[in-house]
Parts: structure tokens; sequence; C-alpha cells
């Protein structure tokens, strides 16, 4: 259950999905309360406590008397981060939903950015580490960009052509989008912002990527196992979509 009361309808819900993040979140809550404090529109913000074994949901609670508009979604057991985004972007009420990852690399300001795209005719906006203006700092070392190169071709051809950053921590949905892709959603793991690119294609919704400025901390969760695992995934989501999986109908949105 959540543990604050819901104010009126916002304009954004910002979920952050945590995962054994006592020592991370707090500065992350801390830093987005102080950029939040200069907007004018109503926002919420979730953390989605994915059955962490540290103390991160009691920490995140505690928070709640001190960062506005904080809510904490306590999951008993490790669900798998697609799972509590999912969950967020359901449960959330905002005009926009957007996800950020618990560590900060991408600050909440980049909204900003997005905010004009909104206004248009895009439903999905994603933060990019490899579109033109992006900034990583400090840059990943090349053991590491080169499987994620690859692993960005491989899902270009399955999927998303022209997507050339589906893993960045930092996606915007509009209301309509949120509520239509994720209530359709099947996979937990690593591969759920692919699926959910996949599935807002497929749906017709325009997808704008924007460049981010990302910042390497320590402590990320990511495995290398993951990589393997989100192209696996990937695989799985193209056949189900030959398959008709899911319940969509391919529809041109105006």
């Amino acid at each position: 259950m959540l543990d604050a009361n819901f104010m009126a309808k916002p304009y954004l819900s910002i979920i952050i999905p945590a995962y054994n993040e006592a020592k991370r979140l707090p500065l992350t809550l801390i830093d987005m309360d102080k950029r939040l404090s200069r907007v004018a529109y109503a926002y919420e913000i979730l953390v989605m406590n994915d059955g962490s074994k540290d103390n991160t949901a009691e920490i995140a609670r505690r928070m709640s008397g001190s960062i506005k508009n904080l809510k904490v979604v306590d999951n008993p057991v490790n669900r798998g981060k697609g799972a509590v985004v999912r969950d967020g972007m359901l449960i959330g009420r905002g005009n926009i939903r957007l996800f950020m990852d618990a560590d900060n690399a991408t600050t909440i300001d980049h909204f900003d950015k997005m905010t004009e795209y909104f206004k248009t005719d895009y439903d999905v906006v994603i933060g990019s580490r490899s579109v033109r203006g992006a900034k990583l700092d400090p840059p990943e070392p090349l053991y590491r960009q080169i499987p994620g190169k690859l692993g960005n071709i491989w899902i270009q051809i399955l999927l998303l052509w022209g997507i050339w950053d589906t893993q960045c921590g930092f996606k915007a949905f509009s209301e309509r989008a949120a509520e239509e892709i994720f209530s359709m959603m099947k996979i937990t793991g690593w591969g759920f912002d692919v699926e959910a690119l996949a599935l807002a294609k497929q749906l017709g919704y325009k997808i704008k990527e924007i460049p981010v400025h990302w910042v390497n901390g320590e402590g990320s969760k990511v495995k290398a196992s993951a990589y393997l695992k989100v192209l696996l995934e990937t695989l799985k989501i193209r056949l189900w979509l030959w398959m008709r999986k899911y319940p969509i109908n391919t529809v041109i949105r105006e």
C-alpha cells in the first residue's frame, strides 16, 4: 500500500525502481527534491521497493516526511525491475509518467527537455546516451561499449530500427501510452525497456530520443550477464509479436 495520501492529479509521476538502494537513494531523493522545488507543475514521486534485503523501504518511508510528494510502494519479494516499473507506471496518476534510476545517473531536470515533445505529437520520449549531444561522465570503458553497441544492432534489426539507446534508465510516457503499453507487458527483467518501446512502436506511438548527461556512478546493479538476457528477451518479444501474444492492433495515431 502507498505510504501517503494522494493529492490532486499531478502533471508528472516519477517512478524510481529500487533494489538494495539504501546508500544511493537518499542522495537521489534530496537532489530531486531540490531541483523540483523550482518547477511550476504538480508531481508525485513513487519509490518502488523491489523486495530489498537492506533497509531501502524504511529509509524511503522516513524521508517521505521531508521530501515533498514522496510515496513508497513496498514489494515484499524481489520481482525484477521490469515488474516494479510496470506497477509504478500503472499506479502513477500523472499526465506524464517517467521512470528513472535510483542512482540519479540522469537527473530529473532532463525532463524539462522532454516537455516540448509531449506538446507536439510524441507520446514516448526517452533519454539516450548514443545520440548527438549526449555526454557520459566518465565514458564507459571499451569492454562495456562494444557489447552494448553490438547488442543495440541486434535490437534494431529485430525490433527497433533507428533507436540508438534502448537501455537508458530515463524514459517518459504520456498517460495514454503508459496505461496502454504497460498493461500488456510480460518481461520482468532487464529487457522490459525493449518490450515497452517495441509495443509503443507496434501501437503507433511516436518515439523521440533526446541526449542526456549520464553520470556513471559506483555500485551498478547491471552485471555482464544482463547483456545476454536482454538479447534473449529481445528475441522472445519478436516471437511474441509474430505469434500475436499481445492483445494489440497496429494503428496509425494522429
